[in-house]
């Protein structure tokens, strides 16, 4: 069994994406011991952003630098998603958004066009934990609720897009232990959190199932 793993937080103490990917990693390892893990962490290591800009121009303008890199890339890219049975991404809001890092690799990952375009969908129906986290409140009834533009996004390309079997743990108001406009919801925010690591644990068990079939 081979389980895939990317991190596009930049923290690391404290991260609560992470934390909630690290609770279903163990719950997939738990069922699968001794399995392999392929790790990428772009929230530590990011991918060079002007890949994809140099590999664009270069497919639609013949008198553009070819960009091989990119090219490069892409295949090892492409390689860790295809190896892998299941997969948990952990994404964080930033700035109402997906961040700029995670982004970049969709753009790389896309430049495969089994994935991106009208291809064979290599990983139609694989199971993947959606480990994703938002320091304030997003919720139907909070003053910026829609402005969450990423945990939409982010659904869509894995499901729609790479044909994933998407299952989201998520936790909101992150930063109420430490914003203190916000302590009078730090209640409110165990409780979201304590959800989030209980669908992470039950969805890591639940892609394992998945691949064991």
């Amino acid at each position: 069994m081979h389980l895939f793993r990317l991190d596009a937080s930049v923290r690391t103490t404290g991260s609560v994406s992470r934390a909630l990917a690290d609770t279903a990693e163990q719950a997939w390892l738990a069922e699968h011991p001794g399995a392999t893990v392929t790790r990428r962490d772009i929230g530590l290591e990011p991918l060079p952003s002007d890949l994809w800009a140099k590999a664009a121009r270069s497919a639609v303008d013949p008198t553009a630098p070819k960009a091989p890199e990119a090219v490069d890339l892409n295949a090892k890219l492409s390689a860790e998603l295809l190896e892998a049975d299941a997969y948990v991404f952990a994404v964080p809001l930033y700035n109402w958004g997906i961040p700029a890092h995670f982004k970049t690799w969709i753009d790389l990952v896309l430049l495969n066009p089994r994935f991106g375009g009208a291809g064979d969908r290599p990983l139609a129906g694989r199971p993947a934990v959606l480990a994703m986290s938002r320091g304030g409140g997003y919720s139907p009834g909070t003053p910026k609720h829609g402005w969450d533009h990423s945990g939409p996004y982010v659904q869509r390309v894995l499901a729609e897009v790479l044909h994933l079997d998407v299952h989201v743990a998520e936790a909101e108001l992150t930063l109420a232990d430490v914003t203190p406009a916000m302590e009078s919801l730090r209640g409110m925010a165990a409780d979201l959190l304590k959800t989030g690591h209980e669908h992470a644990a039950k969805h890591g068990r639940t892609i394992a199932d998945l691949v064991a079939r």
